[in-house]
């Protein structure tokens, strides 16, 4: 790489849909969903710290909640380039506030990646040729890049990205302009998407020099930028709560994607335990002593070893045991995860469970 690059891990999510196994003080980020000894946080820093060189060039922005968490994982990381939020805004605001630390320490053209905390890689050579791809394009032009993730089926629960005039090629991989940004589609417009071959899966992952992406912020975005340059972050529980794909990306003209395969999911809920742990002749995916009697397509999980869970002529079932908390729900409706917390929230009765 012609400049080293500044990796910034988002880990300020709550990751909700992994409830009860995730909660407040041990988000999703803190925990171990692929069976290895590392959990998603330490396994993103791990894969990130060769292009950051050191630990020294690797930050991370978090919540406030959860911050002394981040430090147990992350011992190494200098207490000056782990960022704290004093209440969560989002990622427009987390880009906004790293870049201009990252700005005032390095410059103008430091080259700065962002990546959420929570993302499973499974071919860490291919990503490693990705990286070097888009912090070349971000190093040597005016490029907020993104890595685009060839889809595999017409999924409905990711963004989409259009990719328009090809540019050029970047370490052997092709980089085109991008035409469009489309949130969480329905089956058909997918389905339609595939079809052209133009579109991938927004994954979350940009890269650009801090300054390229903070004069946009000012034309695109001021209202989150400006605050954040006069006041500092104590200003940060007034800046507006957007997306960095909302309050930039779909609007900006130097958005540019990298079509690329690694092996990727975004682990946004428990049926993401199966698309990683699936054997193909087993009938469950079992993290725990199960015994089932004519169950199928079940993901069964415990965190104690002792538990033992029972089934009897299920079908597509996640059942999740941690602690003091026992989940059933069907796969198809795990995204209502979120909406069932609401309502031990506000029962005094639960607070403890959340």
């Amino acid at each position: 790489m012609t400049r080293p690059l500044f990796p910034v891990i988002l880990a300020g999510g709550k990751g909700e849909r992994f409830w009860p196994l995730s909660r407040r003080n041990r988000p999703k980020q803190f925990l171990n969903l692929d069976g290895s000894s590392r959990s998603l946080l330490q396994a993103t820093a791990d894969r990130l710290l060769p292009f950051a060189g050191s630990w020294e060039n690797l930050w991370v922005i978090t919540s406030s909640q959860i911050a002394q968490g981040v430090k147990d994982q992350l011992p190494e990381l200098p207490t000056n380039n782990l960022l704290v939020e004093s209440q969560g805004r989002d990622t427009a605001a987390a880009v906004a506030w790293t870049s201009l630390e990252i700005k005032q320490r390095y410059g103008d053209d430091a080259v700065v990646g962002f990546f959420p905390a929570d993302h499973w890689i499974a071919d860490q050579d291919a990503f490693a040729r990705t990286l070097y791809a888009a912090t070349e394009l971000a190093a040597n032009t005016a490029a907020i890049v993104t890595l685009g993730i060839k889809p595999t089926f017409p999924s409905t629960g990711y963004g989409y990205i259009e990719q328009g005039e090809r540019i050029g090629c970047f370490n052997d991989l092709p980089a085109y302009h991008v035409n469009r940004f489309t949130e969480k589609p329905d089956r058909q417009t997918a389905e339609n998407f595939l079809a052209t071959g133009r579109f991938s899966w927004n994954s979350g992952m940009f890269i650009f020099r801090a300054g390229v992406v903070l004069k946009e912020l000012h034309i695109h975005a001021p209202e989150i930028i400006e605050p954040l340059e006069k006041h500092g972050p104590d200003i940060y529980p007034q800046i507006p709560k957007k997306s960095i794909d909302y309050a930039l990306m779909e609007k900006t003209n130097l958005t540019h994607v990298l079509p690329v395969e690694f092996g990727w999911d975004d682990l946004g809920d428990w049926n993401a335990i199966e698309r990683l742990l699936k054997k193909e002749d087993a009938p469950n995916v079992e993290l725990a002593n199960h015994v089932g009697l004519d169950t199928q397509g079940a993901i069964v999980y415990a965190s104690n070893t002792d538990d033992v869970i029972v089934t009897i002529g299920l079908d597509d079932v996640v059942i999740v045991r941690d602690r003091n908390v026992t989940l059933v729900v069907k796969k198809d409706r795990t995204q209502e995860i979120k909406q069932i917390l609401k309502t031990l929230e506000s029962d005094p009765r639960f607070t403890e469970l959340l």
